[in-house]
């Protein structure tokens, strides 16, 4: 699968190709091992596994995932994830907190091309139109792949960024793959799997456990870290949502990636507005509260104000109730999940992507001229002598 997986990426590469000027440069063990997926460290395991003695009074048939206490050290390879992200997911770069301006109609009609959306120029977008049969195919098989990981290795053995990033790039891997099945869609909530929104379908199988998205979320991850920047590491194939980064999540900058995205979604209208005295957020923050807002408004003011511009600090400062209310579930596309607005034509592309990416082009350019920065610095973490080996865990 690996192979088949980097070749269909190797031919998407002539659409990544097609759009360089305005996108950038790309910033079962048996199974893993041959599909380069599983890399064992080189280093002894400190000790067998033990989460099941933290376990033993839970009732959550999930608690078998929850991690244990002496990790051993391996850890799992998700380079050619990377690669396809790299091809496949376009930055539209920091948001402007301001409405984009309208597309221009078709001449002599009232039709309307591109992604309408306000919040398009922030965050990312993935090129599903470009996904021919052959990709959509492999990101199934690698979906499949990465559950086989742990039918021999207890991924709750593993140390604890790792696990996140298993969790979370399974996680993205299955939205990816069957929005993709399903594109062209104007919104993925509106994907059924045997009747079941995306969502709720618990069409991934882990250790024969069947899972959702969701059950990723609510109920192996949000009960078992702590920190609360882990809401950002998952892609919700909706527009607004936290962004699917342009790499996999890998342990060791794992910590800094969830930075980044924290602090770019927070500073988005997609993240935080103001109407009034009332800070609107977005409806993702509802979602976790359970987990990490007990006091929505004041745990949710401290979190927002750890990653908040001078922009957000100010909305903190200048308003005084807090309301759940944001969110688009418009897909986080290109094409705005419309067939029509995407495809190639007589070797260009279609009148919405062009001039959706016309738009970014603009926007960079803007900030640019303004001295504004339009991309970001990420920092892996370095290991040096002396240091432990929880160094940059996500609690």
């Amino acid at each position: 699968m690996h192979v088949q997986l980097r070749a269909c990426m190797v031919r998407a590469s002539g659409i990544a190709a097609a759009i360089a000027l305005v996108t950038g440069p790309a910033g079962a063990r048996d199974s893993a091992v041959q599909s380069g997926l599983l890399a064992p460290s080189t280093q002894a395991p400190n000790s067998e596994p033990s989460s099941q003695d933290t376990l033993a009074n839970s009732t959550e048939p999930l608690a078998m995932f929850a991690p244990g206490r002496n990790p051993i050290d391996h850890t799992i390879d998700y380079s050619i994830w990377s690669e396809a992200l790299s091809y496949l997911v376009v930055s539209m770069g920091p948001s402007l907190r301001k409405k984009p301006q309208e597309f221009d109609n078709a001449l002599g009609t009232r039709r309307r091309f591109g992604h309408n959306s306000r919040y398009r120029l922030e965050g990312s977008l993935v090129g599903f139109t470009f996904m021919n049969d052959e990709v959509k195919a492999s990101f199934t098989e690698y979906r499949r792949d990465l559950e086989s990981v742990a039918d021999t290795l207890d991924i709750q053995s593993l140390p604890r960024n790792e696990q996140l990033a298993y969790w979370m790039n399974l996680h993205n891997v299955a939205m990816v793959e069957q929005i993709a099945r399903a594109w062209p869609i104007r919104q993925p909530r509106e994907i059924l799997l045997d009747g079941v929104p995306l969502d709720e379908a618990k069409f991934i199988t882990v250790r024969g456990i069947a899972l959702s998205p969701r059950d990723i979320r609510t109920r192996i991850v949000y009960p078992n870290w702590r920190n609360p920047k882990v809401i950002y590491g998952f892609w919700r194939g909706e527009i607004g949502g936290p962004a699917l980064q342009r790499k996999a999540f890998q342990a060791a900058e794992i910590s800094n990636l969830l930075d980044r995205s924290a602090r770019e979604f927070v500073n988005s209208l997609r993240g935080v507005q103001k109407y009034g005295g009332t800070m609107q957020v977005s409806t993702v923050f509802a979602e976790a509260a359970p987990f990490y807002f007990g006091d929505f408004e004041r745990d949710l003011r401290s979190h927002i104000g750890d990653y908040a511009n001078q922009d957000v600090a100010e909305i903190l400062d200048r308003t005084d109730r807090v309301d759940a209310s944001v969110y688009e579930h418009d897909i986080a596309d290109l094409s705005g999940g419309a067939r029509a607005n995407a495809w190639f034509s007589n070797g260009q592309l279609g009148r919405g992507v062009s001039a959706l990416l016309a738009q970014r082009q603009q926007k960079f350019e803007y900030m640019e001229r303004e001295g504004l920065r339009t991309g970001t610095v990420t920092f892996s973490n370095i290991n040096l002598p002396g240091d432990s080996r929880d160094k940059g865990e996500v609690e």
